[in-house]
Order: structure tokens, then sequence, then C-alpha cells
């Protein structure tokens, strides 16, 4: 497998392995961590991807692209597929698979707050702004950190570049609420649903980056699961009590492919 991984179009209810690039912006896509066949929310992923773009192809396209894409990836190894949908191709033709090898991953996170304006056009999306988030990803890494924190025009937290920024105030899981536009995270969901089911309060409030001095700061993803945050530039960051728990928690929730 490829660095980039091995891309597949799917046509006529079969992938086609195809060795081209493709230049135009990606429409919609979803990625998911899969360990040695087992995979976190599966469903919920594949649901995502779907709703974002079954107003544009049949269910039953959909749905043979979802099932097929299971049977496709592989059962050894960490894997990090992603779903494409690539509204410039043409009709039937439009449906694609990325099979990657998964990055590395690892338990702590550095973060930094970006500078500038906010640059994706829609964020409750995942795909069209996937390339301006990877662009600040790599600003990040070029400052020494390992993620950028997207910040509203009035300084409060929206989301991570590719992650979801979530937080510990006393015995309460908090996270960015609906003022700032943040892009549906099924990690996020996950966490607050096992914070609840584990007898803690949770809370949606809008919060600038200082206001979390000394609070426990996590950064999600699908690939990383929950990362606790080391340093974020000049804030003091809190122990992490509560990573490891929750770590396991969610480790539990992964289950086999079928």
């Amino acid at each position: 497998m490829s660095v980039a991984g091995d891309f597949y179009q799917f046509i006529d209810g079969a992938f086609i392995k195809i060795e081209h690039a493709l230049t135009e912006n990606l429409s919609v896509a979803d990625s998911f961590f899969v360990d040695n066949g087992s995979s976190r929310a599966l469903d919920r992923h594949f649901h995502r991807f779907a709703s974002s773009v079954s107003d544009r192809e049949p269910k039953s396209l959909l749905d043979a692209f979802l099932e097929a894409a299971k049977n496709l990836i592989p059962k050894s190894g960490e894997q990090f597929p992603r779903l494409e949908y690539r509204e410039h191709q043409p009709a039937g033709e439009r449906l694609f698979l990325r099979l990657r090898t998964a990055p590395e991953r690892t338990e702590f996170a550095t973060l930094w707050s970006s500078d500038e304006k906010d640059p994706r056009v829609t964020p409750k999306i995942k795909g069209p702004d996937l390339s301006a988030c990877q662009r600040l990803r790599r600003a990040a890494n070029l400052r020494g950190a390992d993620e950028a924190v997207i910040l509203s025009p009035f300084g409060y937290i929206a989301d991570g570049a590719l992650s979801s920024i979530m937080w510990w105030e006393g015995e309460t899981l908090v996270a960015p609420d609906d003022s700032t536009d943040w892009l549906p995270s099924i990690t996020r969901e996950l966490a607050f649903e096992l914070a609840r089911q584990a007898g803690f309060q949770t809370l949606q409030r809008a919060a600038k980056p200082e206001e979390l001095a000394h609070c426990e700061i996590w950064s999600l993803s699908a690939l990383q699961g929950i990362r606790g945050v080391s340093s974020w530039g000049e804030i003091p960051v809190g122990p992490a009590r509560f990573l490891q728990p929750f770590r396991k928690r969610l480790a539990m929730l992964s289950a086999p492919i079928s």
C-alpha cells in the first residue's frame, strides 16, 4: 500500500482500482480507524457519510457502496480508510474508497491557536475543507504543535483543524456550543455519551482558550480517539485525571466489521 493509500472507484456495483490522482476538491469524506478488522461506531460514520450525499445519490447505490467497502477493508493491521464522494465525476462514478495504513497514534497532543480567519467554507460537512484544514495543521506543526485550533471572529473555540476540542470543568465534560462552527464529531458524541453513562455532567458553552487555564483538555478524532492536551501555548494545562479511564471505555466500543 502506498503512502497515499490504494484508491478505488465504485462503478456498476464493484470497486475498480485507479492509479491516477484526481485534482478536484472532495465533496464529502469520512475516515475511520480500523484495528485488526474492528472499528468504533462504524455505523455512525457510514450514516454521516450517506446523509451528506443522500440528496444526490440513490439509497440503493449508497448501500451497495458501503457494503462493498466493508468487504474490501483489510482485516489485519491498523488501517485508516476514507470514504469519498466527488460530485464533479460523471453520474454513477462519484463514489470512492481510499485504503490507507493508519498514521502514528499518540496519547497526548500539543495545540496552537490559529491566528488567521477560519478558512472553512462548509464547516458542517466533512470533505470540502479538508485541504484547508490540513494546511492549518501544517502551520501548527511549523510552530512545534501537533494541532491547530480554529477560533471564531470573537476568539471563541470552534474546532481543531482535524479534531474536536473538549475539556473538563471540575466534574463536567464541556465542548463548544452552537455559537461557533464545529464539525459534527462522532468521537465527541461518544465521549459525551460515555460521560453521562458514568454519571458525569456534560455541557456545551462558548469559551475562549484562556478560560481553559488549569482544565484537563482533550483533542478528539476518529484516528486518535481521545488524546490529552499536554500544552497549549501560554495556557497552563491541568492534569489528565480522566484521560485513561475514558480512553479505555472508548476502546471497548470497537467491534468487528461485518
